[in-house]
C-alpha cells in the first residue's frame, strides 16, 4: 500500500470513527427523549387522577381526558423511537462490520455500500404501528390500565352507597346526552384496539431493544 493509499486509508477509518460516535450520541440524546416523553406521561397522569379523584364533585371525563393525552404522548414518542431506530441500525452495521474489518476478523467488504445507502435516505426498519404497539408494550399499556382501574374507581365512588350493579356503573358513565354504555363501548373498543396493537407488534416485530 503506497503512502496515497495509508493516508486514504486513514482518512475513511477517522470518518467513520468519528460516525460511529455521532450516532452513539444521537442514539443517547433520542433515549433520553424518550424517557422524557414517557415521564410527561406518567406525571400527566397522576395530576389529572389526582384532581378527579381528589372531588367527588369533580367529572369522571377527566380519565378520558387523560387517555386522550397518554395517546398523544405515545404518537409524539413512537416517532422519536423511529429516528432512535435510524440511529441504532448505523451503529449495530458499524458494530458488525467496521471494527471486524479493522481487527482482520472477516467482516463483509461490502458494508460501506450499505451504510451509504442508507446515508442517502435515512429510514426506519419500522412502521409507525410497529413503533406505536413496540412503545406500548414497553410502557403504556400498563399506563392505560392504571387509567382505566382509576376511572372505573371514580364511578364507583359517585354510586349511591350500596351494592351497585355492573349496570349502575354503566349508567354512570354517561357524558351529557352520550348514554354511559355508548361511552363504554367507545372505551372499550379503543383499549382493545391498543391490545391488538401491541400483540400485533410484538408478533410481527419481536425488537431487542439495547
Amino acid at each position: 500500500m503506497d503512502p496515497a493509499q495509508v493516508r486514504a486509508h486513514g482518512n475513511v477509518t477517522n470518518a467513520l470513527i468519528h460516525l460511529y460516535r455521532a450516532e452513539v450520541g444521537k442514539m443517547t440524546a433520542y433515549r433520553q427523549r424518550l424517557d422524557i416523553t414517557t415521564n410527561w406521561s406518567v406525571v400527566t397522569t397522576t395530576g389529572l387522577a389526582s384532581f378527579a379523584l381528589g372531588n367527588p364533585a369533580n367529572s369522571h371525563v377527566t380519565f378520558l381526558f387523560a387517555m386522550f393525552l397518554n395517546y398523544y404522548f405515545l404518537r409524539l414518542e413512537a416517532r422519536r423511537f423511529r429516528t432512535y431506530d435510524v440511529a441504532r441500525q448505523r451503529v449495530r452495521m458499524m458494530e458488525q462490520h467496521f471494527y471486524p474489518d479493522m481487527l482482520e476478523l472477516g467482516g463483509d467488504g461490502a458494508w460501506h455500500q450499505a451504510l451509504l445507502a442508507e446515508l442517502a435516505r435515512p429510514r426506519s426498519g419500522m412502521g409507525r404501528y410497529h413503533a406505536l404497539g413496540w412503545r406500548l408494550n414497553r410502557n403504556y399499556l400498563w399506563l392505560y390500565a392504571a387509567v382505566l382501574l382509576a376511572w372505573l374507581a371514580k364511578l364507583d365512588l359517585g354510586l349511591p352507597a350500596g351494592a351497585p350493579s355492573v349496570w349502575a356503573l354503566v349508567d354512570a358513565a354517561a357524558i351529557g346526552r352520550l348514554s354511559g354504555a355508548a361511552v363504554m363501548t367507545v372505551v372499550g373498543s379503543f383499549y382493545a384496539a391498543l391490545v391488538g396493537l401491541g400483540l400485533w407488534a410484538a408478533w410481527h416485530f419481536p425488537l431487542e431493544e439495547g
